[in-house]
């Protein structure tokens, strides 16, 4: 039996990844009477006096609900909310196994942002942070930009733990390679979610990032540009070249694939700098296959995927980023904190090496080394 079956009888089997457990037992008269009525009251009269007092009394200090309207599902494309719960469903999985975090699937029937946003608004009482998932660019970034004054943390993960996840994998590669971080220039392919993250979370580090989307260099001024893409242009490109991914390669140090398989060839690889550095992590087919890379003189090579070395998996990042969020009650992860988180994971590896530049997701102590420099970050 292969994966996909295997994952299929699983699932079927289960009846889904999660389940809800109590913290309380309830065994008999006085328990009921303390956790329920008349006792419970007493909680929610100390809550209405006191709304902060929320956070002490009820599943809100360690929850996440994990947002999604199914319009951007893995590869998968926009296959819908129903069609998106057994993802979701994995993702809470993680919150709990890696970061001990209760997480719940919410999956809205809608696309339309403002009903999503009112959505988050009006669940946000009972949650402690907000991870939304696999939401379609660019109406991502108008979600999660609109709900940054929720007053609890508001993540879109495809966008900022794939950023943690790349930096971090980048900050070693460069010095396997020998290569000043100042002194990168950066290919992304792909400007939706991650790829916009992946920038505005670099551009400052490195030389400069030539960002292409399927019509070729994005560069200020480029017509169709809209109005994401064109903040984009305004931080990367600084010589304003237009071309194709192909000539966007020539002379590049790194290639970052955050868009579909099979876009770029060893004949590309080779335009590249000397010991050029390649993160192709289009799941579950990667821009190019990683022995092609390696045809093609690629020094340093990673994916998205689990069968290959150093896998860029956001699971290194959001649990840790949560946590260290959720206790210490910050209203929002900042620029700061995902700064913080990427040079914390890149640390971990103490001999960073071509095929161990980024840890392992079961590798110990990531999620309590990620959550510190969280809350450090905050100050």
């Amino acid at each position: 039996m292969d994966l996909k079956q295997q994952s299929l009888e699983l699932h079927k089997q289960k009846r889904g990844a999660i389940e809800v457990v109590p913290r309380v037992m309830v065994e008999n008269k006085v328990d009921l009477s303390l956790a329920y009525t008349p006792g419970v009251a007493e909680v929610s009269k100390a809550i209405a006096e006191d709304k902060n007092a929320v956070w002490d009394f009820t599943i809100k200090s360690h929850t996440v609900a994990v947002v999604t309207d199914g319009s951007a599902v893995l590869g998968l494309g926009n296959i819908g909310p129903e069609a998106a719960m057994p993802v979701m469903e994995g993702k809470s999985l993680l919150f709990k196994k890696f970061a001990g975090l209760d997480a719940f699937p919410i999956c809205l029937a809608t696309q339309d942002s403002g009903e999503i946003i009112k959505a988050v608004r009006l669940l946000a009482p009972v949650f402690g942070g907000i991870n939304l998932e696999d939401i379609a660019a660019p109406r991502c970034f108008e979600i999660e930009d609109a709900l940054q004054a929720l007053g609890i943390p508001v993540m879109h993960d495809d966008q900022h733990g794939t950023a943690v996840a790349v930096l971090a994998g980048l900050i070693n590669a460069a010095k396997v390679a020998g290569k000043q971080m100042k002194d990168l220039v950066v290919v992304i392919s792909g400007a939706g979610a991650a790829g916009s993250a992946v920038a505005k979370l670099t551009q400052s580090r490195v030389k400069d990032i030539i960002m292409v989307d399927s019509k070729g260099i994005i560069y200020t001024g480029r017509e169709g540009l809209d109005k994401y893409k064109q903040d984009l242009a305004v931080i990367t490109n600084k010589e304003k070249r237009p071309g194709t991914l192909a000539q966007a390669l020539a002379g590049a140090d790194v290639f970052i694939g955050v868009s579909k398989g099979n876009l770029v060839s060893a004949e590309d690889i080779k335009l590249m700098a000397e010991k050029p550095i390649v993160f192709a992590m289009a799941n579950p087919v990667p821009e190019i296959d990683p022995e092609e890379a390696r045809r093609g003189g690629a020094y340093i090579i990673a994916t998205g995927r689990s069968d290959y070395p150093n896998q860029i998996n956001n699971v290194l990042a959001f649990p840790g980023l949560f946590k260290g969020a959720l206790e210490i009650r910050a209203p929002k992860i900042t620029e700061g904190m995902k700064m913080a988180a990427a040079k914390t994971l890149a640390a971990l590896v103490e001999n960073p090496a071509p095929d161990k530049i980024i840890p392992g997701p079961f590798d110990p102590g990531v999620v309590e080394a990620v959550s510190w420099a969280v809350k450090k970050a905050a100050g």
